[in-house]
């Protein structure tokens, strides 16, 4: 079986601490993270680029997908603050291993900028180039439903769980109908990344087990992708996906294979050999 995570990052510098609680190092290269994989089983990646802290985040990550053809794609991004950058859009996929957008939406004003309205321009651009966008939406459930509505010819990904990085445990799930009822809405997937940061019990992480089963259940094996984030996470990367692969009695066979992996290639249009 193939193993495709979801959501990895990698910096060549950090101009502010890492965010997230990611590792606290100045740099992590392709080569370190392709160590790690190799560890932990996992085939190819999905590089998210963390320009929050390294604004060359997105050179670094095409350079990875130069370097190590069929390894890695990207979802990248751009800064959401000038609207010119709309103009991006319609070629941002020419760029090598480019595959859609991401933002976290965590900083300064963004969390409130989204709720606004203020980056309205993306959506109608993105729909209409055919590029995917994944967003840390958790915290912005019914502005998202919105953007998902109006626009449903954008396929577009919920990040981490569609939890509020900040919560642990049963309050981290307080709020799981508003987004299992986002399943309904066809252009809409859901990543399965950084799912052991929401529980504070050790691995295999068992008070989340349910959750899981319902985000599952809702979204189907064709809209559900496995990933960590694992730079941010206490737990090994091998326990990132033996959690899925040994844990989840549920999770078999040929739906286990799309969840890890097949999926997500499909939904970004990555022609990866399964």
């Amino acid at each position: 079986m193939k193993i495709i995570d979801a959501q990895v990052h990698i910096w060549s510098q950090t101009t502010i601490s890492p965010g997230g609680g990611h590792r606290q190092v100045a740099r992590y290269t392709a080569e370190e993270l392709l160590a790690e994989m190799a560890e932990a089983g996992v085939d190819g990646a999905s590089i998210h680029p963390p320009a929050s802290w390294d604004p060359d985040a997105n050179a670094v990550a095409i350079d990875a997908v130069k370097k190590h053809p069929g390894r890695f794609v990207i979802m990248g991004q751009f800064p959401l603050e000038n609207p010119d950058n709309v103009r991006l859009i319609p070629d941002w996929r020419k760029q090598p291993g480019m595959m859609g957008l991401r933002w976290a939406l965590l900083y300064g004003e963004q969390p409130q900028g989204i709720k606004e309205g203020r980056y309205d321009w993306i959506w109608p651009a993105a729909e209409k180039a055919g590029v995917p966008v994944s967003l840390q939406a958790g915290v912005f459930l019914p502005k998202f439903r919105w953007i998902a509505e109006k626009h449903p010819g954008l396929k577009l990904i919920i990040d981490h769980c569609g939890r509020d990085p900040f919560l642990r445990d049963d309050a981290a799930f307080e709020n799981l109908e508003e987004l299992l009822a986002l399943a309904k809405l066809p252009n809409v997937a859901l990543k399965a990344t950084g799912a052991p940061a929401y529980s504070t019990q050790a691995y295999p992480f068992r008070n989340i087990h349910d959750p899981l089963h319902r985000m599952f259940d809702a979204f189907g094996p064709k809209r559900t992708f496995w990933g960590t984030d694992f730079t941010r996470l206490q737990c090994s990367y091998r326990q990132c996906v033996t959690l899925f692969t040994e844990e989840l009695p549920w999770l078999k066979g040929s739906e286990l294979e799309d969840v890890m992996g097949r999926s997500l290639t499909e939904w970004l249009g990555w022609d990866y050999a399964f």
